[in-house]
């Protein structure tokens, strides 16, 4: 079977979003951005909001480059709207 030579390939372009701690963004605006945003159901945007919390920072999706972009665009518009310094970076697999 090709399928698993073509997924490998695509992982090439394939991001990390990272979504890390800070003092003033509540856990209340990441859990919702985590459900709005990224998909998440309830229960493991509480966990990985508590992970971003304890460890200080998450990995919160894995998705192609332009998706992880335009994601990570979105989620500080949010952060910006309600002026939480909020932050998500991408890094390569």
């Amino acid at each position: 079977s090709t399928q698993g030579v073509s997924s490998a390939a695509s992982d090439v372009y394939k991001r990390q979003i990272i979504m890390w701690d800070d003092n003033v963004t509540t856990m209340e605006f990441v859990i919702r951005i985590l459900i709005t945003l990224m998909g998440k159901e309830y229960s493991t945007a509480e966990k990985l909001m508590y992970e971003i919390h304890l460890q200080g920072a998450a990995t919160v999706a894995t998705l192609p480059l332009e998706q992880a972009e335009f994601k990570v665009e979105q989620v500080h518009l949010a952060a910006a709207m309600e002026e939480f310094p909020f932050t998500c970076t991408i890094e390569k697999l």
